[in-house]
């Protein structure tokens, strides 16, 4: 039997996990030291105005989250790219069948906040060699253990797996979950960092109808890689004020209602609210309240990402122990394997951590011989880190 290797550094992020233990429709202890926020009124909906026009804009991250899609759903499809393809599509934005002209990209955003591992892209990229070198040209026939190739699990569904069982598009798109929603929002446009800028971002002097300040907008940023999926390409109004839990796309939004209508009810709403709150902080210049709200997303988000990674994993082992096919395991051990990619992005786990973690996933011949023990350590590591 595989031996996870227990993680010693736990007990650094111990600090965290008291503030991750709270209610999840409880949050009003953030506040309480600050009566004077008292004034500060959200609106109903993700609605903010200048002179009677709206001043929330986050195009470009509706146009990344669907151009994330585009590549899962290429990666689904048999031949359907080319290695430097993929590449073009991945790095520059570029070869899809929608022509984008938002002018943006993916890679350019996958673990690129300054809390990111520089070795996390090429994980990513590895992944399109891996597809088109080893799955491919082997789609139709049957996988076995070291051999590339399709799957069927005893409901009649087919995958298609590398060697070590893993499934290469869930891995890609459940990773992006961390390595650019979770990261680019919680790590980037929401860290005092990035909204204090150079200390003059928010000034609003002069700003016709309709115009943001660059704490403004960079708010909205990191509130558009969680709501900005407007279900068809880019096109739509960049004002698109999803609300909670509104379960769109195959990125982060979608397990926020997964997780909302099941482990941790009433999670969508602390979300929502926080980044209305948030939002309305910033318009009346307190920045206290801001960070606050902040705070909140940044601990519900890592929720979501440690509560998935448990759930695959568990999930694996329990289906292992039932005697069920091996193959069965094969769909959700992948998207567990890309949650437990995207914990190096919440305040849980670090990167060497993770690898770890990931290399246990995948020793020897992968899922076709990992130890349903084996699963329910990794799961419980993470329960105990987590205090989920």
């Amino acid at each position: 039997m595989k031996k996870i290797l227990f993680l010693s550094f736990i007990f650094s992020f111990s600090f965290f996990i008291t503030s991750c233990e709270k209610d999840d429709d409880n949050h009003d202890d953030h506040n309480h030291d600050h009566d004077h926020h008292s004034e500060i009124v959200a609106p109903d909906t993700y609605v903010f105005e200048r002179d009677g026009m709206s001043t929330v804009s986050f195009g470009g991250q509706t146009c990344r989250v669907q151009m994330a899609e585009d590549i899962y759903d290429a990666m689904n499809v048999e031949n359907a790219a080319t290695v430097s393809e993929f590449l073009t599509m991945f790095n520059d934005g570029a070869g899809f069948d929608y022509a984008y002209t938002c002018g943006k990209n993916v890679g350019g955003k996958t673990a690129a906040s300054p809390t990111a591992s520089s070795t996390v892209k090429s994980q990513f990229e590895d992944m399109f060699s891996v597809l088109v070198d080893e799955v491919y040209p082997n789609w139709s026939s049957i996988a076995s253990e070291g051999v590339a190739g399709q799957i069927t699990t005893s409901t009649g569904s087919t995958y298609q797996v590398d060697g070590k069982g893993l499934e290469i598009d869930q891995a890609f798109i459940k990773g992006l979950i961390g390595a650019m929603v979770s990261d680019q929002m919680t790590n980037n446009y929401l860290t005092a960092n990035k909204l204090d800028g150079d200390g003059t971002t928010n000034d609003t002097n002069g700003l016709g109808a309709g115009e943001y300040t660059s704490m403004e907008h960079y708010w909205d940023e990191g509130y558009g890689y969680l709501y900005g999926y407007n279900n068809e390409h880019v096109g739509g109004t960049d004002n698109n004020t999803n609300g909670p839990a509104e379960g769109k796309g195959v990125l982060l939004n979608k397990y926020l209602k997964k997780v909302n209508e099941g482990s941790h009810p009433g999670i969508a709403n602390v979300i929502y609210d926080a980044f209305k709150l948030g939002r309305a902080a910033i318009v009346a210049g307190d920045y206290i309240l801001r960070d606050e709200q902040a705070l909140i997303i940044k601990e519900h988000i890592d929720k979501i990402i440690a509560q998935k990674a448990i759930d695959y994993l568990s999930g694996g082992a329990e289906t292992i122990s039932s005697g069920a096919p091996r193959e069965d395991t094969f769909h959700g051990l992948s998207e567990g394997y890309g949650f437990v990619l995207s914990l190096q992005f919440t305040d849980y786990f670090n990167n060497s951590q993770v690898n770890d973690m990931l290399n246990a996933m995948m020793d020897g011949n992968g899922f076709w011989d990992i130890s349903a023990d084996d699963l329910n350590d990794m799961a419980d590591e993470i329960s105990s880190v987590s205090g989920l």
